[in-house]
């Protein structure tokens, strides 16, 4: 019991069953009560209004005698109240004790179930005798005689409830007899029900298992819409993985390819005949070089790019943060940085990834820049839910021609070696906004410089 109580609640299909089977059994539980109730209730009712009719029926047929007192005929219209096994008796008694009529029926019988009554008084109660249980009414009335006397009489009619009770246990049997078969019923059909609509979540399971067996790549089924969600999401999570996968297989070829030139330098330097001078110098351009290209191989590889449950940055305070770091590194040279970024605005991504990118252009902004430099940014679609993002970096130096724009992309590729750095600047953020489907153009900015514009598409 234990092992199928585990396996039931350890599947959805067999807590629903559970759950399902608790409220159907409590729902035709309560009904079957609720029915057997007002049927029980019902025939004790119409039995009392039967016994009310036998009073009313034996008022009727009451005669006078000469002096006007009450007198019972001997033949009465119920033919059950002369034949001692019908189950059914009348007694009538003066309150005073001067007179007493019984029916026919109660010969031999036991006649102890009257309770005088005051006139217009009626009282009911069970009265057990010989095994039997019979239910008793008692009614209390008043008879005028000649001389305008009036006497009291209480009239008592008792019937066995036997046939009662066995049409009350007949309908129960038959109430539980149903219910129990349409409990049945219905069971089988919830089961029939519960299998169909959880069919797509077993195509889920069996199309993942598909997946780590390598014999599919992604989901590919029909899915109901409220499982698209959930499939999508799972696609774009084994679509985020495979390109992570497939992004460090590349890195490492670039590493490995892009080590070789500075080995095979370091490797022949020490068979060309220069100075100590001239060796020391090569070693350390070669280093240095090794070392631009490992960082940017490992940030290229870190980075994460869109996911599936992507978190919500606000891209103000991260650019205030960046940019007050960055001015500290360029505290000389006193640039006059702008804002024009809503409250609000959102990225969706890694935070990493935008810090890497915005890190990048800033401060390719500030080395390039003379005196102002303006960061924008506000959403690229009216969407609710990850609309997307457009970032403008603009600064007033010299601009950037977009014919050479092209060539600023590839690694190590600079316009003004004057000024220090690796330039690997512009492909690290091409790589990032690569991973994330985005765009990244060159422009003029209106400060009269060059104009940065990245653009993130919605998810």
């Amino acid at each position: 019991m234990p092992i199928l109580k585990n396996i039931l609640l350890d599947s959805l299909h067999g807590r629903l069953l559970i759950l399902e089977t608790l409220v159907l059994a409590g729902f035709l539980g309560t009904a079957g009560v609720a029915l057997y109730n007002a049927f029980r209730n019902s025939a004790e009712t119409a039995m009392r209004e039967k016994l009310q009719g036998h009073v009313y029926a034996l008022l009727a047929a009451a005669d006078e005698d000469k002096d006007g007192k009450m007198l019972l005929p001997k033949i009465l219209p119920d033919t059950r109240f002369t034949n001692p096994t019908s189950g059914l008796y009348a007694l009538v008694v003066a309150n005073s004790g001067t007179f007493r009529w019984r029916s026919p029926s109660l010969t031999g019988q036991t006649q102890k179930f009257l309770k005088p009554q005051p006139p217009g008084a009626i009282s009911w109660h069970y009265w057990n005798v010989d095994e039997r249980t019979m239910l008793v009414l008692n009614y209390g009335i008043i008879w005028e005689d000649y001389q305008g006397q009036g006497i009291m009489y209480t009239f008592a009619v008792a019937a066995d409830i036997a046939p009662l009770t066995n049409e009350i246990q007949g309908f129960r049997q038959t109430l539980w007899l149903w219910l129990g078969g349409l409990a049945g019923i219905l069971l089988i059909a919830q089961g029939l029900i519960l299998n169909w609509g959880l069919k797509p979540l077993r195509q889920v399971a069996t199309d993942l298992r598909d997946i780590e067996t390598g014999a599919a790549e992604r989901l590919t089924g029909q899915y109901p819409k409220e499982l698209q969600g959930l499939t999508g999401n799972l696609n774009a999570l084994l679509n985020n993985t495979r390109t992570k996968q497939q992004r460090y297989r590349n890195s490492l070829d670039d590493l490995a390819h892009s080590l070789k030139t500075p080995l095979a330098i370091l490797r022949n330097a020490p068979s060309q005949p220069e100075s100590f001078q001239e060796f020391f110098v090569l070693v350390q351009e070669q280093v240095s070089r090794m070392d631009a290209i490992i960082q940017h191989q490992l940030r290229r590889a870190a980075t994460v790019g869109h996911g599936p449950l992507a978190r919500a940055i606000l891209i103000r305070p991260l650019i205030e943060r960046l940019t007050r770091s960055i001015n500290k590194v360029y505290s000389d040279k006193h640039k006059q940085i702008s804002l024009n970024i809503a409250p609000k605005t959102r990225f969706f991504g890694d935070e990493g990834d935008l810090l890497e990118l915005l890190g990048n252009l800033i401060d390719n902004a500030f080395k390039y820049g003379k005196h102002q430099i303006q960061v924008s940014a506000y959403p690229a679609a009216k969407q609710d839910i990850h609309p997307g993002l457009i970032l403008k970096i603009e600064d007033d130096g010299p601009g950037i021609e977009p014919e050479l724009f092209e060539k600023l992309m590839q690694r190590g590729s600079r316009l003004d070696e004057s000024i220090p750095g690796e330039g690997i600047g512009l492909a690290v953020a091409f790589d990032i906004i690569s991973l994330y489907k985005g765009k990244l153009e060159a422009t003029h900015s209106k400060l009269g410089g060059a104009c940065l514009l990245v653009y993130w598409p919605p998810l």
